[in-house]
C-alpha cells in the first residue's frame, strides 16, 4: 500500500507535459494518466500541457477543482530538469494557485535517472536486440550503444543523458558507448552516428531516450536509416521510445509519493550510510584507516617506505602505492589488506583495464585480473608486436 491509496477525497494528481504538434505524442502522453488511473481508480488524476496540445495545464487544473479537489500533487512528465520543468511549469502552477484561495499545489521532480527509468530504458534496448533477459559479461563487447538525448541549453540536463549512457553501457556490458542529441547541443544525431561507424563495431544499437513519438523521433529514425544505408556492413538496431512502459508508470508513482511525503533526506551522508547498512544494502570492505591490532601493524621498514613515498608522491596520493612506475619494492611485507573485493564484472572488457597489463603497473592492480585474462592479453600483445615488427621490415629486405 502506498500514500496514493490513502489520500483524502479532496486530493488530486496532475501530470504536466510540454506538448507537441504531433497528435501521436499527445495521445501517448494520455496513456500515462490512463496507466495511473488503472492502478488508482478512486483517485482524481488529470494531465495537461504547456503548449501546442490540449488539454493545457489550466484546463486540467479546472477539472480537478470541479471534482472538489483542494490539494493537488503535480509532477513534470519530463525526463530531465531543463527549463520547462524548472521554470515554466512551476510558474503556471504558482499563478493558478494564487488566483484560487484555499487551493494547495505541491510540485514534485522530473523523472530523472530513477532506477525504474533505467530499467525501462534497458528493457527497450534488450527488446531491440531480441533479448528478454540481460546478457552475461562479454556477450555485447562487439556491440556499440548510442543513446540519443533530447538536447537542451541546460548543461546539467545534457550531462544526465551522458550519465544514463554510462550506467546502461556498464549494466549491460557494451563494447563502447556514446551520447548524441536531437537538438540544441552537440554532438548532433547525424554527426554522432557518422563518427560512431568509424570505430569499427559491426553492430550498433541506437536508443532514443524519449517518452513519446513525434517529429524528433521521425527525424532520428531518418538519420539512422541514412547512415545504415551508407554502411551496409554494420548491423543497426533501433530501440523503441519509452511510452507507458510499466517501469515508467512505476517512476511516476514514486515521484508522486515523494511529492506527498517529501524525498528522504540524503544530505547527511553518515545517516545515509547507517540507513543502508541497517537495510543490508552495503558491505564494508576497506579498513585502511581503522585501528589494527599489534599483529596487523606494518613493519618498521614498511612505515619508513610509506613516509618516503608520502614525501615524494604527496602531489598524487598519500597511499604508498600511488606512483606505479616507482613501485619497485618487494611485497613480502604486510599491508593489512585483509579485505576482499569481488572481481569487477567487466574486468575482461577488451577496451578496459586489461589494456594496461604489461605496462609496468603495480602488482596490487595486477592481482585483480584472473590468470586467463592476463595470459590472453599477453598473447594478443605478442601477436600485435610481431605484426608491428614485420611491418617495420622494408619490402626489399623481406624474403
Amino acid at each position: 500500500m502506498t500514500q496514493l491509496d490513502s489520500l483524502p477525497d479532496n486530493s488530486g494528481i496532475l501530470i504536466c507535459g510540454h506538448g507537441s504538434r504531433a497528435k501521436i505524442a499527445e495521445e501517448e502522453f494520455s496513456l500515462l494518466a490512463s496507466g495511473l488511473r488503472s492502478r488508482y481508480p478512486d483517485l482524481h488524476i488529470e494531465y495537461g500541457f504547456l503548449e501546442y496540445s490540449a488539454p493545457n495545464i489550466h484546463m486540467a487544473l479546472d477539472r480537478l477543482i470541479e471534482n472538489g479537489v483542494k490539494n493537488i500533487y503535480a509532477v513534470p512528465g519530463m525526463l530531465f530538469r531543463a527549463t520547462h520543468a524548472q521554470n515554466d511549469i512551476p510558474s503556471v502552477l504558482m499563478t493558478y494557485m494564487d488566483k484560487h484561495p484555499g487551493l494547495t499545489i505541491k510540485y514534485g521532480q522530473e523523472l530523472g535517472l530513477h532506477d525504474e527509468m533505467i530499467q525501462a530504458f534497458q528493457f527497450r534496448i534488450l527488446e531491440a536486440l531480441g533479448r528478454d533477459s540481460p546478457p552475461s559479461a562479454g556477450e555485447l563487447y562487439d556491440t556499440m550503444l548510442v543513446v540519443v538525448g533530447r538536447g537542451t541549453s541546460v548543461a546539467a540536463a545534457n550531462a544526465e543523458a551522458s550519465k544514463l549512457t554510462r550506467i546502461v553501457a556498464e549494466n549491460l556490458g557494451f563494447g563502447w558507448c556514446e551520447t548524441v542529441y536531437s537538438g540544441v547541443t552537440f554532438p548532433s544525431v547525424g554527426r554522432g552516428l557518422e563518427m560512431a561507424v568509424k570505430l569499427g563495431f559491426k553492430r550498433i544499437v541506437v536508443a532514443p531516450y524519449f517518452l513519446f513519438s513525434g517529429r524528433l523521433i521521425g527525424r532520428i529514425n531518418a538519420y539512422i536509416e541514412k547512415v545504415a544505408a551508407e554502411n551496409p556492413d554494420i548491423e543497426f538496431h533501433t530501440a523503441d521510445y519509452l511510452r507507458d512502459q510499466s517501469h515508467v508508470i512505476n517512476t511516476f508513482v514514486a515521484r508522486i509519493q515523494e511529492t506527498i511525503t517529501g524525498p528522504e533526506n540524503s544530505s547527511d551522508l553518515m545517516q545515509d550510510f547507517r540507513n543502508r547498512l541497517a537495510a543490508g544494502k552495503v558491505t564494508v570492505h576497506h579498513h585502511h584507516a581503522e585501528f589494527q591490532p599489534e599483529a596487523e601493524k606494518h613493519s618498521e621498514s614498511d612505515q619508513r617506505h610509506w613516509k618516503e613515498n608520502r614525501q615524494t608522491d604527496a602531489h598524487s596520493h598519500n597511499h604508498p602505492h600511488a606512483n606505479a612506475r616507482d613501485h619497485s619494492h618487494s611485497h613480502d611485507h604486510s599491508h593489512g589488506h585483509s579485505h576482499h573485493h569481488e572481481p569487477y564484472r567487466h574486468i575482461a572488457h577488451p577496451h578496459g583495464p586489461r589494456t594496461m597489463i604489461g605496462e609496468n603497473i603495480c602488482c596490487c592492480f595486477m592481482s585483480q585480473f584472473p590468470a586467463d585474462v592476463v595470459e590472453e592479453e599477453m598473447a594478443l600483445r605478442a601477436v600485435k608486436e610481431k605484426s608491428t615488427d614485420e611491418n617495420r621490415i622494408p619490402q626489399c629486405k623481406k624474403s
